[in-house]
């Protein structure tokens, strides 16, 4: 950034990479298709048809 010989362009994206680091980058907005802000929902679906508890499809580490 201080280097008068350098090419202006590199020195003003050398003081850009400072702001940043110094401040940090701005925010970017995410949206979705219809502009509504993204919402992520995590679930855990288990069914419980034993009676020991193991989950309908697994065999909870035995062998066949």
């Amino acid at each position: 950034m201080r280097q008068p010989d350098a090419p202006p362009s590199a020195r003003v994206q050398a003081i850009g990479i400072l702001l940043d680091r110094g401040w940090g980058k701005a925010v970017q907005p995410v949206a979705g298709e219809d502009g509504e802000p993204l919402r992520v929902v995590i679930r855990q679906i288990t069914e419980v048809s034993d009676p020991d508890l193991t989950p309908t499809g697994t065999t909870a580490g035995l062998v066949n």
